[in-house]
């Protein structure tokens, strides 16, 4: 039986993501199952995610998945290529995945792998380190590095975020030898961060329309079993969830770190630890302090991670070498026989239930602590404080739908 595996962080999950969703069982055929790998509570962007991991994975079933799988919080909010390997690893690990499923701009699963090998190729590191040392973006100096070694036409692919992060995939297919096959389907509707077309929106833009008064089209923009568990979580004050809520709770944190507490948040030792350490010191907002620290080489996407980082404790040397477990947020009638099957088929333990992590490795009992705490600060981002109680990641089990 085929089984697509799709990473994501439907935040919040649209009309988009379950027509993929649709086209791929229509590409596997009926009896296949679709696992999500889904970030938790934090997003690649560096961001709160909207609502709470588990009122998205209830949404992510209710909408077509059969089972979602959490991404471990280091993957989630790291770098496209770290987080793609994340989720990889993880739908690698459940040893019953055959197909690995996403959206793209090309709709060319092959290309996408062809640029792949090109980037892990040997002779490739030589023409991005000439490209990095005029001062470009990284992103830009990728891109410029990969049309000198493959080509205007298979660099193009590097251009846009949906193909960048099909192309991360394959990598990290590629790299780990996976027995699982690229799969993609060509993205329709809105661009990434556009406005909606044919019904269809982006995650941000939805995000947006909360933020700025437009509650009822953004609900309309949901899909129908999203917007049923948001409205849930709204009426107990869970929901929607902003950074902004919590701000000074950062800033905070921010003005309390050293210099060299900063530099450790820099993976590429470039100086950004230094400029954000001098604009910490005075901005008043997170949006004061990001658009001080931003500049064309450093992506506010990069900033708006590191500042994460600090407030949840991470830094990129602490990045744990494999997912050392799997931890279920939901499923269905055919999620639960997934399961039964993971426990012959999956490399690392699979996590139904907190108390679980105590018979674990000691760097699983670390992961999870990691979790509980991260967690709990993004509990205090609830519109409602009285709704904020500290330990839930302890008591969570679970939505079988």
């Amino acid at each position: 039986m085929n089984t697509a595996g799709i990473i994501v962080e439907y935040n919040p999950l649209h009309a988009g993501h379950c027509l993929l969703m649709e086209r791929v069982r229509a590409r596997l055929g009926p009896e296949s199952s679709v696992i999500c790998v889904m970030s938790g509570n934090f997003v690649q962007r560096g961001d709160f995610a909207l609502t709470h991991r588990l009122a998205r994975a209830e949404a992510a079933v209710k909408s077509g998945a059969d089972l979602v799988l959490e991404l471990p919080l280091p993957w989630a909010v790291f770098s496209a290529e770290r987080f793609a390997d994340g989720g990889v690893r993880t739908l690698a690990a459940t040893g019953v995945v055959t197909h690995l499923a996403f959206g793209s701009e090309c709709g060319d699963a092959e290309a996408l792998g062809r640029v792949a090998a090109g980037l892990r190729d040997p002779a490739f590191s030589p023409f991005l380190r000439r490209e990095l040392e005029t001062g470009v973006s990284f992103a830009a100096a990728r891109q410029r590095a990969a049309e000198a070694l493959l080509g205007r036409e298979d660099a193009a692919l590097l251009g846009t975020p949906n193909n960048i992060l099909g192309i991360e995939y394959c990598k990290s297919l590629q790299a780990i030898r996976a027995p699982i096959r690229p799969l993609t389907v060509r993205r329709e509707g809105a661009a990434h961060d556009g406005e909606a077309v044919d019904g269809i929106a982006s995650a941000s833009a939805i995000r947006q329309l909360l933020q700025s008064g437009g509650r009822e089209r953004a609900l309309d923009l949901m899909a129908p079993a999203m917007r049923e568990v948001f409205l849930r979580e709204e009426l107990v004050g869970r929901a929607p969830v902003f950074a902004e809520t919590c701000q000074r709770s950062v800033l905070a944190k921010l003005r309390t770190m050293t210099r060299e507490e900063f530099d450790a948040l820099d993976e590429g030792n470039e100086g950004l630890g230094n400029r954000l350490f001098g604009v910490s010191r005075t901005a008043a907002t997170m949006a004061e302090l990001l658009g001080a620290a931003k500049t064309k080489r450093y992506a506010y996407t990069r900033l708006r991670r590191m500042v994460l980082w600090a407030y949840l404790g991470l830094t990129p040397a602490e990045m744990p070498a494999e997912v050392p477990y799997l931890r279920v947020l939901a499923a269905n009638h055919a999620g639960c026989a997934l399961l039964a099957q993971m426990k012959r088929t999956a490399s690392v333990p699979v996590l139904t239930k907190p108390a679980d992590v105590r018979k674990l490795s000691g760097a699983a009992q670390t992961l999870f602590a990691l979790e509980a705490r991260a967690a709990d600060l993004y509990a205090l981002a609830y519109p409602d404080l009285s709704a904020a109680a500290g330990g839930g990641a302890w008591r969570e089990v679970p939505v079988i739908c």
